[in-house]
């Protein structure tokens, strides 16, 4: 089988897959129904489970694999959970056999579970983070109201563990929410007077080492949830784990980076550029923190000390080189555990979903820097 072929069946698997997840994500929906016209029913599908819908529906601009001529329509996104069981389960028709259906009925409702986590993630970041807009559309705060917002994201958590039933899974999907709110915590901090004269005042590589431990606790975790909780339900326990949590760590830095550097470029910013100053969380930002010993750090003061600075421009080259290289060593790390080519090539069309965007941010950092 030519390269092209290659890439040809392993899209069509994931395509398969990433379908298989969207229909039992719209099956999860249609359980959340209440028979009858009570006053009770009403008010919970306008209170909960419409929100819910529009909480975990499919969003504008989070399609990562198009459409193909009369293939699926509905925006595709691959699971990193799904990987996991191509990469030690095998793929259908290869040399592997497929794997059992008590494995897949295990991944499946992993793959449901890890999904409506990360939507609860996103519904309650929004309210923390006041952000008006979520995929080009309304944030659910918005349009909801944070009250009813607030008490979905949590909802949802509850109904996310409960689905995913396996006691292993539930137990590693635990540890992951632990983990994604003690990010949050350290992200929340950097409004604090306290924590924003700490961080001025600390070592280049403290400020650094802090923001690191952030992103991998806030972004990080996003990413090898999705894995641990497949390798639990598949009941994998290798020293590969290690790698692959290693690898993931790189993927959420990589990621955060991106995050940062869009606030200084409108291509990929938008409407929200320059106003993520808030905090002391920007890594760019702490780049730059050399102001005097007792200078105010408002909002405006930091945005205008930050968008004068004479390294910002460097800084995000550097920055946006950092994000690149991360990215290909967890790539690189990964392929080392891949049991085929296939799972290979599964994983980078996974990961490209936002791995191409960090690519094309570090170049047009280069452009706008005349590298």
């Amino acid at each position: 089988m030519t390269a092209t072929a290659d890439v040809t069946d392993v899209e069509a698997v994931v395509r398969r897959d990433a379908a298989l997840l969207e229909g039992d994500l719209a099956e999860f929906l249609g359980s959340l129904t209440l028979p009858g016209s009570s006053v009770r029913a009403a008010a919970l599908r306008r209170a909960l489970y419409e929100p819910v819908a529009e909480a975990v529906g499919s969003k504008v601009g989070q399609e990562a694999l198009p459409p193909v001529a009369g293939g699926h329509q509905a925006p595709l996104r691959p699971s990193m959970v799904y990987w996991a069981y191509r990469n030690y389960r095998g793929f259908p028709g290869g040399d592997e056999a497929e794997a059992s259906s008590a494995d897949l009925a295990a991944i499946r409702r992993a793959a449901v579970a890890v999904r409506v986590l990360l939507k609860a993630a996103v519904a309650l970041d929004d309210i923390q983070d006041g952000s008006a807009v979520r995929y080009g559309e309304p944030a659910l705060h918005v349009g909801q109201g944070v009250p009813v917002a607030l008490n979905t994201g949590c909802w949802l958590i509850t109904a996310a563990l409960r689905h995913a039933a396996d006691p292993a899974v539930v137990d590693s999907l635990l540890e992951a929410v632990g983990e994604g709110f003690m990010g949050q915590a350290l992200d929340l901090s950097t409004r604090s007077a306290d924590t924003r004269a700490e961080l001025t005042a600390a070592p280049h590589v403290d400020r650094v080492a802090f923001w690191e431990e952030t992103a991998a606790h806030k972004t990080g975790t996003l990413f090898w949830m999705p894995l641990h909780a497949a390798l639990a339900a598949l009941r994998v326990v290798e020293d590969e784990q290690r790698t692959l949590d290693e690898a993931m760590r790189q993927l959420g830095l990589a990621s955060q980076l991106f995050n940062d550097l869009t606030d200084f470029l409108p291509e990929f910013g938008g409407a929200r550029t320059h106003e993520d100053y808030d905090g002391l969380g920007n890594r760019v930002v702490l780049e730059l923190l050399d102001a005097p010993e007792g200078a105010e750090l408002t909002a405006e003061d930091l945005k205008s000390y930050v968008l004068g600075h004479p390294k910002l421009e460097a800084t995000l080259l550097t920055l946006s080189a950092e994000a690149v290289a991360l990215k290909h060593a967890a790539k690189e790390a990964v392929h080392g555990v891949c049991r085929s080519d296939r799972s290979a090539e599964y994983f980078d069309v996974t990961i490209e979903r936002k791995g191409h965007l960090i690519d094309r941010l570090h170049e047009t950092v280069r452009r706008r820097s005349g590298v």
